[in-house]
């Protein structure tokens, strides 16, 4: 394989690995208020991020917007209130957002073990009868 070959298929791979870009603003010094695009995102991670941010007493907005249904990214805008940073919002939020996951997927999996050991009696009757 050429080294030109080599060169574009390791950018195509660094894009692809690219989740997070920021947009300029019309003030750059302002970091209270910044736009944030989460490549390979939809509604699923929008929503929910921006419900997470928003309960934030520190956020004065969050919003999202998917640019085109046909891409894969959001546009996540956040404004901080006076000295906090947008993207100290975001990393907050995606953190209050992954322990919310994890009590989830902890109840579910507590669920599904306390169904089975209570039907296990029942899952043996029927495994005799037939």
């Amino acid at each position: 394989m050429s080294s030109q070959k080599k060169s574009a298929e390791a950018a195509k791979i660094f894009e692809t690995l690219k989740r997070l870009d920021v947009l300029q603003t019309d003030i750059p010094e302002d970091e209270s208020c910044m736009t944030f695009v989460l490549n390979g995102e939809d509604h699923t991670l929008g929503n929910a991020l921006r419900h997470v941010i928003m309960k934030n007493p520190e956020t004065e907005f969050c919003g999202y917007a998917v640019p085109h249904p046909s891409e894969r990214k959001i546009n996540l805008r956040i404004q901080g209130s006076e000295g906090k940073l947008a993207v100290d919002l975001l990393r907050d939020g995606l953190s209050q957002l992954k322990d919310v996951c994890n009590h989830v997927a902890n109840t579910f999996d507590s669920s599904v073990a306390t169904y089975r050991a209570s039907h296990k009696q029942d899952d043996q009757d029927c495994m005799e009868t037939t």
